[in-house]
């Protein structure tokens, strides 16, 4: 609430606040901010990129979230990737890095791509990660302003630092912080409220790659700093991904020496603790995409299939549809969506 202006304003009059950016309007001697919600565009919208069919791939496709059916093609990458990591805002998908499998040099990629996720077309330059933590993530995730990566390999260096990227500009990666402890990870999920993101598992990246985690830890979105301990996993896993709403965070399969797996886990993001059983997929996967609205997750892989769960209650995988370009169950690929539990 602003103080009274010096000079005389009509009642119900309306104006930008250059400091907050804010629509405000006039009343009762008072500049009152206005209460304004941004709406979801088309009804909630996913988008997956890249992945392994059956090397990196350049495809983009989408599904709508409120309705089952396939995917449509969206457009292309900058360059063909597999492993690399995602984040959205109600308006864009951003795709952070990964690995290219072109022969006859295949090579780690810090290239970050963006998409306007209303209208199709092919993804645009956004800047680079930063270097020495390209492929594969901890996990990406974030809220409406920020995008959030933790930990990362360029074969055979891994690191533990957090970096970020704000969603609504172009430009580099910034440094965040380190994993908790100074763990080196790579190939672990992220989940996230608007405040908080939660990572969880990971392996070390480098031999043996039988290394598997069950850590999770958590970052507060606005702030820069280190992760902080949250709890541990059911199993330890690597090659796994999340989706979430704005409370309740779901890690989807994951890869356990020496096997994909089906397990679904749930966690609460506000607080701290292990996560809990919460189902399973109908197919094991490992390294998949994977996005969602506030009530259901979507899963990309194991071949061309799409599989849901409703995030507000326990209980296994059912089909959606199906992608329009396969890709195997560890191709990574980078799945985003404009109403997801951080926005």
């Amino acid at each position: 609430m602003a103080l009274k202006p010096p000079v005389e304003v009509p009642q119900g009059a309306i104006r930008l606040n250059t400091d907050s950016q804010k629509l405000e309007f006039f009343a009762q001697d008072q500049w009152w901010e206005m209460a304004t919600e941004v709406a979801i565009p088309i009804g909630g919208r996913g988008v997956n990129a890249g992945g392994l069919a059956p090397v990196g791939t350049v495809d983009i496709q989408y599904i709508s979230m409120e309705t089952g059916g396939n995917a449509v093609d969206f457009g292309d990458l900058t360059t063909a990737l597999t492993a690399g990591s995602s984040a959205s805002s109600r308006t864009r998908g951003i795709f952070f890095g990964g690995y290219n499998q072109g022969q006859p040099s295949p090579s780690m990629i810090n290239v970050i791509d963006y998409v306007t996720i209303a209208t199709a077309g092919n993804a645009l330059d956004f800047g680079d990660g930063i270097t020495s933590t390209i492929w594969p993530a901890q996990g990406i995730a974030g809220n409406s302003t920020r995008g959030i990566k933790a930990g990362g390999t360029t074969n055979p260096a891994v690191s533990n630092v957090i970096q970020y990227i704000t969603i609504s500009s172009t430009g580099n990666a910034t440094d965040f912080g380190d994993m908790t402890g100074g763990t080196q990870v790579s190939s672990g999920a992220g989940v996230n409220s608007a405040t908080r993101t939660v990572f969880s598992g990971g392996g070390p990246g480098t031999a043996p790659v039988t290394t598997v985690y069950n850590s999770i830890e958590y970052i507060t979105v606005a702030s820069t700093g280190n992760g902080v301990n949250f709890g541990d996993m059911t199993f330890a896993g690597r090659h796994q991904n999340g989706v979430s709403n704005a409370t309740r965070g779901i890690i989807v399969g994951g890869w356990t020496n020496p096997a994909a797996r089906t397990d679904l886990q749930v966690l609460q993001i506000a607080t701290t603790g292990n996560s809990q059983d919460f189902g399973d997929l109908n197919t094991a996967l490992a390294g998949h995409g994977a996005c969602c609205n506030q009530t259901r997750g979507f899963v990309f892989g194991g071949g061309n299939v799409i599989q849901t769960i409703n995030i507000q209650t326990l209980g296994n995988a059912y089909s959606w549809g199906e992608l329009s370009t396969p890709s195997t169950n560890c191709g990574q690929s980078q799945t985003v969506s404009n109403a997801h539990g951080g926005l």
